[in-house]
């Protein structure tokens, strides 16, 4: 399913945006914060990121401009009180795709989000490479080597997200989130345990274990790391 993040403070507008892209058969996820919403935006991979810019922790413009920076490239619909042209301008040429002022019509809103995504699409890959990993994530096949390993969905699942995010340092919470869609108890040894079931599949040394981190996915790491 299409997942839209939705970046803003306002709770009452979160909410209302929210509930609106859910009943229009979209999932969404909020954000209240602009560190809140660079983790989600990096971890979730939405499809499409409404943003305001009057964040409490930083301004929604700085806030663009680092999730660009990082690689994150759907479209970015901006949702702001700040309505003067050069604004909207601004906001444009600092790697917006939309811009909207509020107050706003959701239809209107709606629409452009539909619009965006439908942009987009054609320059969606379903095939993920990194070095000698290959993830096919319509055909649900995973080769290694030019060899296919067979991965159950959680499996799958957890080389997907490391494979988005090469020699990138993963919190085991930013692993529960993306893989298993919740929140476990802080005592779970689940994402050790999936990992270690990775590790026999592609290689231990390609999954590194990052001290008091989490873990990170070298392709051609060699040698062994438990």
């Amino acid at each position: 399913m299409t997942q839209i993040l939705i970046i803003e403070d306002e709770e009452r507008i979160a909410s209302f945006v929210s509930k609106g892209l859910e009943a229009a058969g979209y999932a969404t996820l909020t954000a209240g914060t602009a560190r809140e919403g660079f983790d989600a935006a990096i971890v979730a991979e939405p499809d499409l990121v409404i943003l305001d810019l009057g964040l409490p922790d930083e301004d929604g413009m700085q806030l663009l401009e680092r999730l660009r920076g990082s690689g994150v490239t759907v479209p970015v619909i901006i949702l702001t009180a700040r309505r003067s042209l050069d604004d909207t301008v601004a906001g444009l040429e600092g790697g917006a795709d939309d811009y909207m002022a509020k107050p706003f019509g959701f239809d209107e809103l709606l629409a452009r989000v539909r619009l965006r995504l439908r942009t987009d699409e054609a320059g969606t890959s379903t095939v993920i490479e990194i070095g000698p990993l290959s993830l096919d994530l319509h055909g649900h096949r995973m080769l290694v080597d030019g060899k296919e390993v067979d991965l159950s969905a959680r499996e799958f699942a957890l080389a997907e997200t490391l494979m988005r995010h090469p020699r990138q340092a993963l919190t085991r919470e930013q692993l529960l989130s993306q893989v298993w869609g919740y929140d476990f108890d802080p005592g779970s040894n689940v994402v050790d345990v999936y990992v270690r079931y990775l590790r026999a599949k592609i290689g231990a040394a390609r999954i590194q274990t990052v001290r008091g981190v989490g873990y990170r996915l070298v392709p051609e790491a060699s040698g062994n790391d438990a």
